[in-house]
């Protein structure tokens, strides 16, 4: 935040760091939109650069001194300025290499991140052309994408697992390693993943919960949310926004807790080649919370 007054030119000088280190000689590139006072999932990038065989570079870049669920509430703005200048800043470095010489150019973000890292894009075509590949984590419901592609999902595939125009690009899951549905559609060139347990508030959390039922609360619930959850005017408003504040004291995979799910998540984005099942078991041992 000190290295300059506005987002722009703090996106310049991260992009003069990342050539500095030779990010753009990688195969892999990975723009990073953080949360809060700057803070990126380790298991994120972990994943990230053990899936590139270490071949990799990440950028992130700070926006606010407030913690993220502060930011949450009042720096909604900063996200959206901080995702959308880091990646131009990079892109026009990036589309400017040889063909040959660039590397693959993936987009990341958790919470408020996935947020800011949206606001770069302006639709499915939009991340299919410009990107390599995209997971977001845990997206709040205030998402302009997110909140298109759910609106916008087929008619028989519930809320809290839409499906988009057949998972041609788009996808979305709970559990990775369960699959991505759907499966039995291709899901070729660059792929666009949604993380978001249903049990996350901040995916489901939104004003318009305390005068209206959303679709998830009549449909059948995912496989951590109570089968007795109801709506209630005001009621359920006020029930997921308590939950909010206690999200990600949570274990791995509820709530607003994303750790070992990058590792399928990242895989089923990336298609690294020669990477097998002992692998994937392996290196979430390694970003598993509890694994010491």
């Amino acid at each position: 935040m000190a290295t300059a007054d506005d987002a722009e030119s703090r996106a310049e000088r991260a992009v003069t760091d990342l050539r500095r280190a030779g990010g753009f000689e990688r195969e892999n590139l990975l723009v990073m939109t953080t949360t809060g006072s700057g803070w990126v999932d380790p298991a994120a990038v972990d994943t990230f650069e053990y899936l590139g065989a270490g071949d990799a570079a990440t950028v992130a870049m700070q926006y606010s001194y407030l913690p993220s669920w502060l930011s949450y509430l009042v720096d909604q703005s900063k996200a959206r300025q901080a995702g959308r200048e880091l990646f131009d800043a990079v892109y026009d470095v990036w589309s400017k290499l040889p063909p040959e010489q660039r590397p693959r150019l993936f987009v990341a973000g958790e919470s408020l991140g996935s947020f800011g890292g949206e606001t770069a894009f302006s639709g499915e075509y939009d991340l299919r052309n410009r990107t390599a590949g995209t997971l977001f984590a845990g997206p709040p419901n205030f998402n302009t994408l997110f909140r298109e592609f759910s609106d916008q999902r087929d008619p028989a595939s519930p809320e809290i697992q839409p499906v988009y125009k057949d998972g041609r690009t788009v996808r979305f899951t709970g559990d990775p390693a369960a699959g991505m549905p759907p499966a039995d559609r291709p899901w070729d060139g660059a792929r666009v993943l949604y993380l978001m347990n249903p049990s996350d508030p901040i995916v489901w959390w939104s004003p318009s919960l305390a005068l209206t039922e959303p679709d998830w609360i009549g449909q059948a619930p995912g496989d951590d949310v109570l089968e007795e959850m109801v709506w209630l005017p005001f009621v359920t408003f006020w029930q997921v926004t308590a939950d909010l504040p206690f999200s990600t004291g949570v274990p791995d995979g509820h709530g607003h807790t994303y750790k070992t799910a990058y590792v399928d998540g990242w895989n089923a984005v990336m298609r690294p080649e020669g990477i097998t099942a002992q692998d994937l078991d392996r290196l979430r041992a390694v970003v598993r919370p509890d694994s010491g």
